[in-house]
């Protein structure tokens, strides 16, 4: 079960399909193989980046089956739903099926920080005893969560262990969290996200770990292994070889085909295909994907790290 002490790289799972968008069990298996080969601690799976939203509840909970068989690291299911009833029975389902604990995002509805705490304070009782995580990514959800709130949150919701942290600018919200459990706050887990942008400094802000599903994930755990050594500037040189790729890979509405792109590319998986709607990568941003990924394993070989085949 994941708690306050939580760490390391939970890397956002994709969810691969066919091509007439079924989905693609085999290409789920090595994807979980690849995930945890590259130095995934855990998974966090039916997240925003994975088509959670494009899943019916039977098909979610395959997925969720078929991972948990697979991993033997922790798992976290995204459970993210307008109704609680709806949350409650993926969240009771993966919990029995030996999930780690759950993940929830704010629903866009939410507009006051009163209407924020409530949420999240129903949340916690309809989940019971389940641990789950916060997942603060206003950019896709249009909430707003402001550190006080999260404080209160994590006051009122003994069960709230981790937060998700995704905002941008985002920061100082770590450091004031950091600053907030120094006086006695509880202090919970942070795992980040945003596609491993500011991966480096959320770091060095005091973050536990990653949270995120960049096409080549064995980049966030080589930046943390390094920086847990103390030694900063390797840390910084590998977070530089990555970040045109990393830059890429972040443009809004593009950037699920460029990961499954990377990912189809590697090997990894069978297809590149996003479930409908959903466009494949055009043929013009797919080069620029090849010629970016030909001077990544350029610079990951000068560091003396060999790209994965």
């Amino acid at each position: 079960m994941i708690d306050e002490t939580t760490r390391g790289v939970f890397t956002i799972a994709a969810t691969p399909f066919l091509p007439d968008g079924q989905l693609d069990f085999d290409s789920l298996d090595r994807l979980v193989d690849a995930y945890i080969a590259r130095g995934a601690s855990g998974l966090t799976i039916l997240g925003m980046m994975g088509e959670a939203g494009k899943l019916s509840a039977a098909e979610s909970e395959q997925v969720v089956r078929r991972v948990l068989a697979r991993s033997p690291v922790p798992v976290i299911v995204g459970v993210s739903a307008p109704g609680l009833a709806t949350m409650s029975a993926l969240s009771g389902a993966s919990m029995d099926a030996g999930a780690a604990g759950v993940m929830v995002a704010p629903p866009s509805s939410l507009r006051t920080d009163a209407q924020i705490l409530g949420y999240y304070q129903e949340t916690a009782h309809a989940l019971g005893d389940t641990p789950f995580v916060l997942q603060d990514f206003p950019l896709a959800t249009g909430v707003q969560i402001s550190t006080s709130v999260i404080l209160q949150i994590v006051e009122t919701c003994p069960t709230c262990v981790m937060l998700k942290h995704e905002d941008w600018p985002g920061l100082e919200k770590i450091s004031a969290l950091r600053a907030a459990s120094d006086a006695g706050a509880r202090r919970i887990s942070i795992l980040c996200g945003n596609g491993g942008m500011y991966l480096l400094e959320e770091m060095l802000r005091g973050a536990d770990g990653a949270m995120t599903g960049f096409g080549y994930p064995e980049m966030m755990a080589q930046v943390i292994a390094a920086l847990e050594t103390g030694d900063t500037e390797r840390a910084r040189d590998i977070f530089d070889a990555y970040m045109p790729m990393i830059r890429y890979e972040a443009q809004p509405g593009m950037g699920l085909a460029v990961r499954k792109y990377s990912l189809w590319r590697q090997g990894v998986i069978a297809h590149p295909a996003l479930r409908r709607p959903g466009a494949a990568l055009p043929e013009a941003a797919a080069a620029e994907t090849d010629a970016l990924a030909r001077r990544q394993e350029i610079k990951l070989r000068e560091l003396g790290i060999e790209p994965p085949v």
